[in-house]
């Protein structure tokens, strides 16, 4: 029997204990001391540079943004040759997946944290009830808050099948999907533990192949993360653009990682985690927005790997371009929240991912939020040029700045259209072609949800956006 008094230590431990026990590892503080005297300093220095010397500034300024987008892309086209090799991902097929007698199983917990979503919580229960694993080895903890009434109704109403419980989450901040994860920890019974959004669809025989993945791999591999992509690609543009942006990371820039031995920015759901190491690493981080990425970059500082199984889960893309923006600035305030923490010991995590996974994390991590940023700087740069080019924007673009940035904007769009087009063609999305083509206009919500993320990483960090479902047709 499960009394009060494990209940309140479970949710003590769940929002509390990376804090209290890796304090360093916790986003709760957002910026450690020498990080603000640094951005302060380095801010100053900036503005003081620009009223005493305007145009070498702005030069200085624009030659180093366009070196860091060239350093940007040309790891990603690296990361895609990567990811096209035929190895890159693993593979476990049905046949080896159902050979594995049901004794010789692992015990699994699956997590599916939920709130406020009774419009989908059905068809996620009809969705567990459809994994091929035996009942008596596989646990699926539904997390509800339990003051989120709405959701807790619509679940009882919907039927729990054999393996399915729902575990009510005290209601406590922060209101995050870390923090009930780390919560539900507490009751998971299972040898692997991993976690399924509200509105996803796993492939039935996920579970099956990562046990034989698991079994197949070295013992330093301590995750295994499965591809996602989205049933609603061809709903709109945006949902268009969406699954070509996931086509290319989870089928190929990720794999390529797998190759690289750097770390890997987990996905949200369908990452496969052994017990032992969550155990071990302090499970996630209830107060970083971004839990999935974060841990990670913390199984890699371990000394262990991630793994890319060639499994998919189905999630529903945001129609919706406001609701977007909420869920992708949250992303990206988490990237920036999830740098900012491992930084605070750069040399030590110099030491434990190396040279190139320390670049590499930089690059994917911090490079990606603040290029999407600067996106809108130099797009208004460029519009102002084209419109009356005035004499400010031709100063600051001598010969030497010019014409790498015209290298970078002409050879970067087409080397990323090419990769959009490719990984839409070998995940069987070719009808996606004019999202492809088109998707310079995704990258301009991307700047905006990116301005917004950052300006909440200052304002309020661990601040959890609500993303809503069921807004497919």
């Amino acid at each position: 029997m499960v009394t009060a008094e494990f209940r309140a230590a479970a949710l003590h431990d769940a929002v509390n204990g990376l804090r209290e026990n890796n304090p360093s590892a916790s986003a709760a503080v957002p910026f450690v001391r020498w990080q603000k005297w640094t951005a302060a300093t380095l801010l100053a220095a900036g503005l003081a540079a620009l009223v005493a010397w305007p145009v070498p500034t702005l030069i200085a300024g624009t030659a180093l943004c366009t070196l860091v987008y060239i350093a940007t892309l040309a790891d990603r086209l690296l990361l895609l040759s990567r990811g096209l090799a035929r190895d890159a991902i693993m593979t476990v097929d049905d046949a080896e997946a159902l050979a594995v007698p049901d004794a010789e199983l692992p015990n699994y917990t699956v997590l599916v944290p939920a709130y406020n979503e009774p419009e989908v919580v059905g068809d996620l229960i009809a969705a567990m009830g459809s994994l091929v694993y035996p009942a008596d080895k596989l646990q699926v903890l539904l997390l509800l808050e339990e003051d989120d009434t709405v959701t807790i109704d619509a679940a009882e109403a919907a039927g729990m099948g054999e393996s399915i419980k729902i575990l009510k989450v005290p209601a406590a901040d922060p209101r995050t999907k870390p923090k009930a994860c780390n919560y539900g920890l507490h009751f998971a019974t299972g040898e692997i533990v991993t976690i399924f959004d509200a509105e996803d669809r796993p492939d039935p025989l996920q579970l099956r192949r990562v046990a034989v993945a698991f079994a197949r791999l070295d013992d330093d591999v301590a995750c295994v993360q499965a591809k996602l992509a989205f049933h609603n690609g061809a709903q709109n543009m945006l949902t268009a653009w969406f699954t070509a942006d996931y086509a290319l990371w989870f089928s190929f820039i990720l794999p390529g990682l797998m190759r690289s031995r750097s770390p890997i920015p987990l996905g949200g759901t369908s990452n496969h985690i052994r017990r032992s190491v969550l155990d071990e690493i302090g499970a996630w981080d209830p107060f970083n927005v971004t839990e999935d990425a974060d841990l990670g970059v913390r199984i890699a500082a371990s000394g262990m790997r991630t793994a890319v199984l060639n499994s998919t889960t189905l999630e529903e893309a945001n129609p919706d371009p406001i609701n977007w923006i909420r869920q992708r600035s949250r992303w990206y305030k988490g990237y920036l929240q999830t740098w900012l923490v491992h930084m605070r010991d750069p040399l030590a995590l110099w030491r434990s991912i190396g040279t190139v996974g320390m670049l590499r994390f930089t690059v994917l991590l911090a490079g990606t939020p603040i290029v999407a940023c600067l996106n809108m700087v130099f797009w208004l740069i460029t519009v102002s040029w084209l419109l009356g080019q005035p004499d400010l924007v031709q100063r600051i673009f001598p010969w030497y700045v010019f014409f790498p940035a015209l290298i970078s904007l002409v050879f970067g769009n087409s080397a990323v259209l090419y990769m959009n087009i490719v990984a839409c063609r070998e995940t069987g999305n070719a009808r996606l072609w004019l999202s492809c083509l088109t998707v310079p206009l995704y990258w301009l919500l991307m700047s905006v949800a990116a301005i917004k993320g950052t300006y909440q990483l200052i304002k309020d960090p661990s601040y959890w956006e609500k993303t809503f479902h069921g807004l497919s047709s």
